[in-house]
């Protein structure tokens, strides 16, 4: 086993009791906020397969999901210390302090491992008055490859080397952008397609927006007609139907005339009630009811002739006396005749 810091006399007393075989144990720095703020959520190791250090060195993190997964399974909460006091000092039996304790570990941003920090009160002074302004997370990489494991420790040091980001503890917890399988369910993939899938199903989408789009503005001919010939073809189709509706309401009326005048004629309905017959001919299926009516009705008035007959026929010439009598009066045989003989 092997400890290794940028200052080499730090290395010396380091504790490396229970690392994995062929592990080792590195500190590097990286900057506190500026304003002087205790952050909720620090960033321990930056995105990216190859961890590089302001020193030049660097290091393999290629496996952030395992880094994770080993943190979580500590199953205690990793210490914030002073000057890396856990690792230096505590070994020697002397007072190691905590600042802070660090728990719920999550990835961010592809791959930057980030944790959230509970300060103690001494912890939270210290950043505050700004007699630290830098957090050294403790690595423990593979000795062969230079692949990180799992971290031991962060100190509070005023010695940088990693760029990491600064937080401000009024900074919102970034939540994850995008939920991956949602994502592919829009596109109407399995849960386990691959980028390239997802990609390949993005263009197409894209590709069928393009198509619609110039569909739209340069509409196919067949299927659509300029909205002036539209307007003038509806225009002579509503012309159309106001004539056909006006001639079959004329005709209905002719025919409703003609059936109940029959009616009238035949003595199946009386003159009076000629109108009321007429009216119910015109409600819906009224004239062939009527027309059923008229067959089953009796006849209720014989008609009286009174056309045809000549009121002076067979009217009687004036005899001598009513000659007579009819002249002493000076009236003659048509005044007899209009107003009726004595």
């Amino acid at each position: 086993m092997k400890i290794l810091l940028l200052d080499p006399a730090l290395s010396l007393g380091l504790n490396v009791a229970g690392l994995p075989e062929g592990c080792e144990v590195l500190a590097l720095n990286f900057e506190l906020p500026s304003d002087g703020s205790a952050p909720e959520w620090i960033e321990l190791i930056q995105a990216g397969a190859q961890l590089i250090g302001r020193d030049g060195r660097s290091w393999v993190n290629d496996d952030p999901q395992g880094v994770v997964a080993a943190l979580n399974a500590r199953g205690a909460d990793l210490v914030v210390d002073f000057e890396h006091s856990t690792e230096l000092r505590a070994p020697n039996g002397q007072q190691a302090p905590a600042a802070g304790w660090v728990g719920g570990f999550e990835l961010r941003d592809g791959g930057a491992i980030w944790g959230r920090v509970a300060w103690t009160p001494k912890g939270q002074a210290a950043v505050a008055n700004r007699e630290y302004r830098y957090l050294s997370p403790v690595l423990i990489y593979e000795k062969a490859s230079g692949r990180v494991k799992s971290l031991s420790s962060i100190g509070l040091v005023n010695k940088p080397n990693l760029f990491n980001q600064a937080l401000n503890h009024e900074q919102p917890r970034k939540e994850p952008q995008m939920d991956w399988k949602k994502l592919l369910l829009k596109l109407g993939l399995a849960e386990d397609a691959t980028l390239e899938q997802a990609l390949n199903a993005l263009g197409k989408l894209q590709g069928d927006l393009a198509t619609a789009l110039n569909r739209a503005d340069t509409p196919s001919l067949d299927k659509f007609v300029p909205r002036a010939d539209y307007d003038s073809a509806l225009a002579r189709a509503t012309n159309a139907e106001q004539t056909l509706t006006a001639q079959k309401k004329a005709e209905l009326e002719t025919a409703i005339n003609s059936e109940v005048e029959a009616a009238v004629k035949a003595g199946k309905v009386t003159p009076a009630t000629a109108d009321y017959h007429k009216a119910s001919c015109r409600q819906e299926g009224g004239l062939e009811r009527f027309r059923e009516f008229v067959k089953a009705a009796p006849v209720i008035g014989d008609p009286s002739n009174l056309d045809g007959k000549d009121p002076d026929k067979g009217a009687k010439a004036l005899n001598a006396e009513e000659s007579a009598l009819a002249a002493l009066f000076g009236n003659s045989a048509e005044d007899l005749k209009k107003y009726g003989a004595a």
